[in-house]
């Protein structure tokens, strides 16, 4: 096993693992997993932030298909945790704390855990306002047949030295009504780092029949300005550094590199670029599409994207570019061959991003799509925004909400409906989706677990509801989840 000069899922970040692989790697001494706090250089100061580290000291996990994630998780912070793991369908809803009865870990306390792990590219991260304060980390289950390539994991962040209850502040938003997960009266709000409320949206009217026509609906667009970035960051990060001081991961000339990137920002969206290297996806949010070759990939908050590259035989230095929504700014690593020469990147692109949509997974097709069968409940969320930095689903917030029921077994659908300013990544828990539809027309789009729903365009999901449970289905967009957009599923 040979590593860059960063070690892979290292406290500073992730970099680079040459097969061949390391199986069973979960079965260390317990704990298997801590939460504390770690410090980071940002731009010249010292952050405080929180890290998930194993016993070996890196960040998350890196596993093989088969294994499990069975251990101990510990509470070494100073406050109440609630801990999602992104992803893992093969957890059972008692598995997770991120449900409506979940209840948070105390400080210094541990949970056990014990599931099958999902194969593929997935994530951990606190379902709290910690999040924001780099409380996530990898949770990457190499594919049994996933071959001789260099895996390359590249985590994004946005980063504010501002605590999260102050970004809130600022937008002039309040946490939802009702409280998270069970959690205490006592546990702390939005006036703490860790504080978020949330609470569920009741759903539109259910029928039987499958997506009615997604044209242009009432109301959208009409003198409503898109936008994205309503959130002011100090810095963008890639494997916890910026481009004044890249991540720099050796491969070899000729090399095959997978590529696994994970959003892990709060509120940013991103383009993943990968320059002068085409690229062809082959997975996303950790399932396996029909391959597609580009350079230029959008990457919404909690997606992931995997890219297989073929470097060339002559080696060399092939920067790779996550470049902001609508915005110039951007971070990124650095592919280089030894004895390549690397030069330095600015931290601004020539010209702004566009803004996200649904081009790609209007394109994308599912390696393994749902079967042909007609939806047993079809559920209509519209998408809202109000005054006072208020978020809803159906005109309500988390708090006032009536679940989306539905029963084991029955195939759901799901359209959304975006008649408001802002791109929403909306994430349902415990399942994957596919998306099968938009003003495109319907399609065997790519199956997920967050999908990008852009204004004023109406996109719809489907899936097989095969785990009973309560499970959120939110907004990825944490200042919108935590100000009330976010309902739950309700599985008997």
């Amino acid at each position: 096993m040979s590593i860059s000069r960063r070690s892979f899922l290292a406290s500073s970040g992730a970099a680079a693992l040459v097969t061949p692989w390391t199986s069973n790697i979960l079965r260390a001494e317990a704990p298997l997993l801590t939460v504390a706090s770690r410090t980071l250089d940002v731009k010249g100061k010292a952050a405080k932030v929180f890290g998930i580290a194993g016993a070996n000291g890196r960040q998350g996990i890196l596993a093989s298909e088969g294994d499990r994630f069975s251990g101990a998780i510990h509470n070494g912070t100073s406050e109440p945790l609630i801990m999602h793991w992104h992803g893992q369908v093969h957890a059972a809803a008692e598995q997770d704390r991120s449900r409506p009865d979940g209840g948070a870990l105390a400080a210094g306390r541990h949970d056990t855990h014990d599931f099958m792990l999902t194969p593929g590219t997935h994530w951990m991260h606190s379902h709290q306002l910690t999040e924001q304060q780099l409380l996530a980390a990898p949770m990457i289950t190499r594919e049994r047949n996933a071959g001789d390539v260099q895996d390359v994991v590249l985590m994004l962040h946005d980063f504010a030295f501002r605590s999260p209850a102050e970004i809130l502040a600022g937008l002039g938003g309040s946490t939802a009504h009702g409280g998270h997960a069970g959690a205490p009266a006592s546990a702390p709000r939005a006036s703490g780092p860790s504080g978020m409320n949330h609470g569920g949206m009741n759903h539109g009217p259910g029928s039987s029949g499958m997506m009615p026509g997604m044209g242009m609906m009432p109301g959208m667009g009409q003198g409503m300005k898109i936008h994205a970035n309503d959130v002011a960051y100090d810095a963008y990060l890639a494997n916890d550094r910026t481009l004044d001081d890249p991540e720099v991961v050796r491969v070899e000339k000729g090399g095959r590199i997978r590529l696994r990137v994970i959003n892990a920002a709060t509120a940013t969206a991103f383009f993943l670029d990968t320059g002068l290297v085409e690229a062809t996806c082959i997975a996303v949010d950790g399932s396996p599409c029909q391959p597609l070759k580009g350079r230029r990939f959008p990457l919404a908050q909690g997606q992931r994207l995997d890219l297989l590259l073929a470097l060339p035989g002559d080696g060399g230095a092939f920067p790779i570019l996550a470049q902001v929504e609508a915005d110039t700014r951007q971070t990124g690593v650095i592919l280089a061959t030894a004895g390549a020469t690397i030069t330095r990147i600015g931290e601004n692109a020539r010209e702004a991003a566009t803004n996200a949509t649904l081009a790609l997974d209007e394109r994308l097709r599912a390696l393994d799509p749902l079967s042909q069968r007609k939806p047993d409940r079809t559920f209509h969320l519209m998408l809202g925004e109000e005054a006072g930095y208020r978020w809803t689903i159906n005109g309500k917030v988390h708090g006032e909400h009536q679940p989306l029921e539905a029963r084991r077994g029955e195939r759901i659908a799901i359209m959304f409906m975006n008649p408001t300013s802002m791109m929403h990544p909306m994430h349902l828990h415990g399942h994957h989706f596919q998306v099968v539809g938009s003003r495109a027309g319907q399609f065997a789009g790519p199956v997920r677990d967050t999908v990008i729903v852009p204004p004023h365009t109406p996109v719809m999901v489907a899936f097989d509801a095969d785990k009973a449970g309560r499970w959120y289905l939110h907004c990825h967009h944490l200042y919108h989840m935590a100000t009330g957009m976010m309902t739950e599923l309700s599985v008997a």
